[in-house]
C-alpha cells in the first residue's frame, strides 16, 4: 500500500476527492472502509452534497441494469443483437446492490431513504420496433442476468404491467413490451447523504462545503498542490492523490492539471428538462418505469421514458428527458465552461465533432424551441391520454459529453470513461450514463489504477470483495453466481420475486 503520511501537517491530505456527488461519496466510502486510516478530505462547492447530476431531479433515477434501456442493445452491422454492454452494465449494478445489501445488513445505511424495487418495461410499437424487442428478448433471457424478462404483444396484458401508456390507445395498433419486475428507483441524492453521514463518522475523513478547486499542480513526483477557495479565502494544500469527481466541471479541472492524458479531451454540453405530473389519480395507476426507443439523431440521455418517482417522500411521475443545449457545464456554472475547455490540443477534435454531429445540433435546437404543448404532443406518443394542465416543466441536469480525440478525428462518446495519470496520483470521471448506477465498480477500477493501492492490487480485491460479499465465497466475475448473488441481495434488501 503505497501511502504518504504525513500526520502533523494540517494542510497535508493522503486523497483529496474533488466534488460531493455520488461518484466521489462512493469512493471514499470505499476507501474509508478499505482503509480506514486513511487522512481524506472532500471539498464541495456548493453548501451541500449532491446538488449537481446527483440531484434528485437532475437524473433518471433509475437502477440502470440494461433491463429497459434499449441504446443498450444495439444492432450490429448484421442486424444481431449486441448484449454485451447490457450484460456489464447489469453486472455492474448488482455489485452496486450488493455493496449497499451488506452496509445495510451492516446498520450503516438505510436503503429505505433511497431504494424502492419498480418494474423497468421497454415498450415500442409498429412491426419493425416490435422485431427487435423479441430478438432481444430471446437473445437477452438466454442469460442468467435477464432469464426473469417477460415478453408480451397482447393489449390487455401490457395494459396490466403499465395502464396509462394503452389508455386511449388505438387497440388495432401493434405494440409490444418487456418487462422486469425487479426494476429499481434509486435517489442517489439521498444515498450520497447515506454515505456521507456514515463517513462523518470517520474521524480521519473531513467534508468541507463551499469550497471550491481553483487550480492544481505537480509540486514533486509524490505531492500535489491544489489551490483551493473557501467564501474568498485561499488556501494551499497537499495531497498524495486527487480524485475529480466534480460532474462536467471536471473537464476543465482534468485541464488544469496538466497530465499527458488530458489532452486527449474536450467536452459536449447537453442539458435536459422533464415534464412532471403530482395528480394522485395518475401517480397511483402508474407504478414502473416505461422506456421506449430514441427519437433519430437524439444522444442516448433522451431516450424517452415515464417514470414513478420519488423524491422528498412524495410520488412523482416524469416524463423526458427533453435535451437543450447550453454551454454550461454545471446548473449552477458558467456560461464561459465551454469557452474556457476549448485548447490548441482539442480544439480540432472539437471542431471534427460538430461537423460530424451536424443532425445532433439541429436536435438539441430544436429541442430547445418546443413549448409546452409540443412537449405533451410527444408524452402522447407513449401516454396517449395525457393532459397539459396536469403537466409542468422542470430543469433536469447538465451533462458533458465525451469528445475525445483519436487516430481517426475526434469522437463523441456517451457513457463513462476515467482517465487516469501514468503515476496513479490523479484519476478523473467523464461522462454520464449509467455512471450512477454502476458507480461501485467504477471507483473500484479507480482504486486500482490508484498510487494508494498501484503495487498492492491482490490485497485491495480482497479488502473489496470481503466488504461487497462478505457472506458470500463464490467471485462475483462468473456468471454462474449471478443467481446467488442476487437471491443473496433480495433476501436482505427486501425483494420477494
Amino acid at each position: 500500500m503505497t501511502v504518504i503520511k504525513n500526520p502533523t501537517d494540517n494542510n497535508y491530505f493522503d486523497a483529496v476527492l474533488v466534488g460531493a456527488g455520488i461518484m466521489s461519496s462512493t469512493l471514499a466510502l470505499l476507501i474509508s472502509e478499505v482503509l480506514p486510516e486513511i487522512k481524506m478530505l472532500i471539498i464541495e462547492k456548493l453548501d451541500s452534497p449532491g446538488n449537481e447530476s446527483t440531484g434528485a431531479f437532475n437524473n433518471a433515477g433509475t437502477g440502470h441494469a440494461a433491463n429497459c434501456e434499449l441504446n443498450y442493445t444495439p444492432l450490429d452491422e448484421k442486424g444481431n443483437i449486441e448484449i454485451d454492454k447490457a450484460l456489464a452494465i447489469n453486472r455492474s449494478f448488482e455489485k452496486s446492490m450488493s455493496l449497499w445489501a451488506s452496509l445495510y445488513k451492516a446498520g450503516k445505511i438505510d436503503i429505505k431513504k433511497f431504494l424502492k424495487f419498480i418494474p423497468h418495461i421497454s415498450f415500442v410499437s409498429g412491426q419493425d420496433n416490435i422485431s427487435f424487442l423479441k430478438k432481444r428478448f430471446q437473445k437477452m433471457t438466454e442469460n442468467p442476468e435477464f432469464v426473469d424478462m417477460e415478453f408480451s404483444t397482447s393489449f390487455d396484458e401490457i395494459s396490466s404491467w403499465a395502464p396509462l401508456i394503452t389508455k386511449d390507445r388505438n387497440p388495432l395498433i401493434e405494440i409490444a413490451s418487456t418487462r422486469i419486475v425487479r426494476g429499481t428507483d434509486i435517489n442517489f441524492e439521498a444515498l450520497t447523504k447515506e454515505y456521507l453521514s456514515l463517513l462523518s463518522s470517520n474521524k480521519n475523513v473531513e467534508i468541507r462545503y463551499k469550497t471550491e478547486l481553483v487550480d492544481l499542480k505537480k509540486i514533486d513526483k509524490k505531492t500535489w498542490e491544489l489551490e483551493i477557495s473557501s467564501e474568498g479565502r485561499k488556501n494551499s494544500i497537499r495531497t498524495a492523490y486527487v480524485f475529480l469527481g466534480a460532474g462536467g466541471k471536471t473537464i476543465n479541472y482534468l485541464q488544469k492539471s496538466k497530465i499527458p492524458e488530458a489532452k486527449n479531451y474536450g467536452g459536449f454540453p447537453v442539458s435536459g428538462k422533464w415534464l412532471i405530473c403530482e395528480e394522485e389519480v395518475l401517480t397511483e395507476k402508474h407504478n414502473s418505469k416505461v422506456y421506449g426507443k430514441a427519437d433519430i439523431g437524439a444522444p442516448p440521455m433522451s431516450v424517452p421514458h415515464l417514470d414513478t418517482r420519488w423524491i422528498d417522500g412524495r410520488k412523482l411521475l416524469l416524463y423526458g428527458p427533453f435535451a437543450g443545449f447550453t454551454t454550461k457545464f454545471l446548473k449552477q456554472g458558467s456560461y464561459f465552461d465551454l469557452f474556457s475547455s476549448i485548447k490548441r490540443n482539442n480544439i480540432l477534435s472539437m471542431l471534427d465533432v460538430g461537423f460530424k454531429n451536424n443532425d445532433l445540433i439541429n436536435y438539441l435546437l430544436s429541442q430547445s424551441l418546443k413549448d409546452h404543448n409540443s412537449r405533451v404532443e410527444n408524452l402522447k406518443k407513449m401516454m396517449p391520454s395525457a393532459n397539459p394542465s396536469n403537466w409542468y416543466l422542470k430543469n433536469a441536469g447538465q451533462r458533458v459529453q465525451i469528445i475525445k480525440k483519436t487516430d481517426l478525428g475526434g469522437s463523441l462518446k456517451f457513457g463513462t470513461e476515467i482517465v487516469n495519470s501514468s503515476d496513479g496520483s490523479l484519476s478523473a470521471l467523464l461522462g454520464a450514463s449509467p455512471g450512477a448506477s454502476t458507480a461501485v465498480s467504477i471507483m473500484v477500477m479507480v482504486l486500482e489504477k490508484s498510487v494508494l493501492f498501484l503495487n498492492d492490487k491482490r490485497n485491495l480485491n480482497k479488502k473489496i470483495h470481503n466488504l461487497i460479499y462478505p457472506d458470500l465465497a463464490v467471485s462475483e466475475n462468473e456468471s454462474t453466481s449471478i443467481k446467488d448473488i442476487k437471491k443473496r441481495n433480495n433476501s436482505i434488501l427486501g425483494f420477494h420475486p
